[in-house]
């Protein structure tokens, strides 16, 4: 394992080069942002943010974060107002953007860079007032804490994670974000102790110290909100990826671990396939995403009450204009009887109920080998393509989100199978039908 892991850091750690580039790009953007702030009295200082700062940054992907410090006083309108503001005059050049996280934040490409302009409350820890007041204190208390080894440690890491799909906080992905990284090799002390200790891990085990319970599989302490536990903004099926890919490592460590690995996609499953594509307004990534997340769930959970059985499903856009919702079906076509069981006959009040409501709308009824009443009733739907056509048309408040349901109302299309998916769609379909690329290393 140690042999892979020196290999490893060679490749990870930023040449003196890239190193002095990156630099000069994060000290021009910096100057560009200081200038705008001087206009505004709201405004106290500014300072560098993220792995740039931290020195745990990989050299082929890494941001530079600037983080604009405001009165506490500051309004929530102006504190908005302004920020976008600093933004888009000073990286006017740079085709500014406006991203979301909890509050806007303004984001620009200097050559292959990316820049965020990210506005935080002057405040102290644990009187946060917006979702970016702790990152300057995770900033201190990294730089502080790992060491220039750890910070390596960390870059390793990271680039295990990306190799494994399973790194980016944002909620398309919900996986590991960089902060969490750290607070792991500190934790930990190096990848190595993290690959051994992640591997026989255990349910609900806490990684840090914390008065406080928390329901996740697994729990990561923030070491500088003690209240505050990362791991609940990762899902469960990126946990259960880390801790089959470190027990994969450490069983037959090689370099393959640090390459991504292609799905093994099963062809003959396309037809299960269900899809929902339409087109929506253009808003913030985040909010888009968090949107179409929630609709798969709900209508994941429509298609189950309708007796159809959801294997798995995601949820996709190209954050322009067309999103698309993906159910891999166990079978798009259902039997159009199905058996409801009732109480058992010696429940003699639930019984008589369960007979009387049911003996004039059921095909048959009958008395179970198991004691129990069973009905034989005939389902209303058993395509998947037309009871998802007809919910959407007469349901959209049960099974949409609010901020969604305008763009279904202007239409969708739900079709069956790879037809009419372009080359890029079919590739994200294909997720759902293929052996995860993250259990192949068990070969």
């Amino acid at each position: 394992m140690k042999k892979v892991i020196s290999s490893v850091m060679k490749s990870v750690i930023p040449t003196k080069a890239t190193e002095k580039s990156k630099k000069q790009i994060a000290e021009l953007a910096l100057q560009l942002v200081k200038k705008e702030t001087e206009k505004f009295s709201e405004i106290i200082d500014l300072e560098f943010g993220g792995s740039f700062a931290k020195g745990t940054w990989l050299s082929k992907d890494a941001d530079v974060d600037i983080f604009v410090r405001f009165k506490k006083s500051t309004s929530e309108e102006k504190f908005e107002k302004i920020s976008k503001k600093i933004g888009f005059d000073s990286l006017k050049k740079y085709s500014p953007y406006v991203r979301y996280s909890e509050h806007p934040y303004v984001e620009a490409k200097i050559k292959d860079t990316k820049i965020n302009v990210v506005p935080f409350y002057d405040v102290k820890i644990g009187e946060w007032k917006s979702a970016a007041d702790r990152s300057t204190f995770h900033t201190k208390f990294m730089s502080k804490s790992l060491t220039p080894k750890m910070q390596n440690e960390v870059r390793i890491l990271k680039a295990f994670l990306k190799s494994n799909g399973i790194y980016g906080a944002e909620i398309a992905k919900q996986g590991f974000s960089g902060y969490v990284s750290e607070v792991l090799v500190l934790h930990f002390g190096s990848f190595e102790n993290i690959i051994k200790s992640i591997s026989k891990i255990e349910e609900n085990q806490v990684i840090g110290k914390t008065t406080k319970k928390f329901d996740t599989s697994l729990t990561i302490i923030d070491p500088v909100d003690s209240n505050r536990n990362l791991a609940a903004a990762i899902s469960n099926e990126n946990i259960g990826k880390f801790i089959l890919v470190c027990r994969a490592f450490k069983e037959n460590p090689n370099l393959r671990f640090f390459k991504e690995e292609s799905p093994k996609i099963s062809k003959k499953y396309w037809e299960n396939l269900l899809s929902i594509k339409f087109s929506f307004k253009v808003r913030s990534p985040d909010i888009i995403w968090g949107q179409i997340k929630r609709a798969t769930s709900s209508l994941s959970t429509q298609l189950e009450i309708a007796g159809f059985t959801v294997l798995r499903s995601r949820a996709y856009t190209d954050q322009q204009k067309d999103a698309y919702l993906f159910f891999f079906l166990g079978t798009t076509k259902i039997p159009d009887v199905y058996a409801k069981t009732g109480p058992e006959v010696f429940r003699e009040g639930s019984s008589k109920s369960f007979i009387s409501k049911n003996l004039s709308t059921a095909e048959l009824i009958w008395v179970g080998n198991n004691k129990k009443i069973i009905s034989l009733e005939k389902r209303k739907h058993v395509d998947a393509v037309k009871f998802m056509t007809e919910f959407l048309r007469n349901n959209l408040q049960t099974g949409i989100p609010k901020g969604l349901q305008t763009d279904f109302k202007r239409g969708f299309k739900i079709s069956v199978g790879e037809k009419g998916l372009s080359k890029s769609i079919k590739e994200v379909a294909s997720e759902l039908i293929s052996t995860d690329g993250t259990l192949l290393h068990f070969n």
